[in-house]
């Protein structure tokens, strides 16, 4: 059976296979998506992409992404400063934003502590968190990296770099999903569940 390449489709498909959760099928349906694009659309989404890659930035006080010195949220006067709630990644900061329950703080890790990929903590941006609680402004810090056995160990180091600062440190419960069937539910997820028991 004859195979039909073209050297620019080919590079184009394999920059989407790149992406994350995109296979073959789908980086060839985005490629032949912006080839039907006009020249116009074509190079607005270039645009795109080359203008996030140079604005956007760590913010310096609490590392989400920014295309200012300060994110939004560390802007906002009316923010608890004195509660920091620490994540993994920028989109841990949206899920629990879009809550409309917390109005304090937050410091982006950027990962977590797995030595088997090849990353330890000075690659997270731990130094800048344990910088913002040395200045006394920080009553509680929250651990909500994800109950992964990364994110479990990467909470325990933290927490143990913040307990001599005199800060209190605690951790996102976990426990049953709205919705969720117990006998669906593994043992960790219902140990935890029992753990983080509330009176009602």
């Amino acid at each position: 059976m004859p195979t039909y390449n073209v050297a620019p489709l080919s590079r184009l498909i394999e920059q989407f296979e790149r992406l994350p959760g995109i296979g073959h099928k789908s980086a060839q349906r985005l490629a032949y998506y912006v080839l039907g694009l006009s020249k116009e659309e074509a190079q607005s989404f270039s645009d795109a992409i080359m203008d996030a890659h140079e604005k956007i930035h760590y913010c310096k006080e609490c590392c989400n992404l920014t295309d200012q010195e300060l994110c939004p949220i560390c802007r906002n006067e009316t923010r608890d400063q004195s509660i920091i709630c620490v994540v993994e990644d920028p989109r841990d900061v949206i899920a629990l934003e879009r809550t409309n329950e917390f109005n304090a703080t937050y410091h982006v890790l950027h990962g977590t502590i797995s030595p088997l990929n090849g990353i330890g903590p000075d690659q997270l941006c731990i130094k800048e968190l344990l910088a913002r609680v040395n200045d006394g402004k920080v009553k509680e810090v929250i651990m909500a990296t994800n109950p992964t056995v990364e994110g479990e160990a990467t909470a325990m180091y933290i927490s143990r770099l913040l307990k001599p600062l005199g800060v209190k440190v605690t951790r996102l419960a976990y426990g049953i999903p709205v919705g969720g069937d117990l006998e669906y539910a593994d043992e960790v997820t219902l140990s935890r569940a029992i753990e983080g028991r509330s009176e009602i």
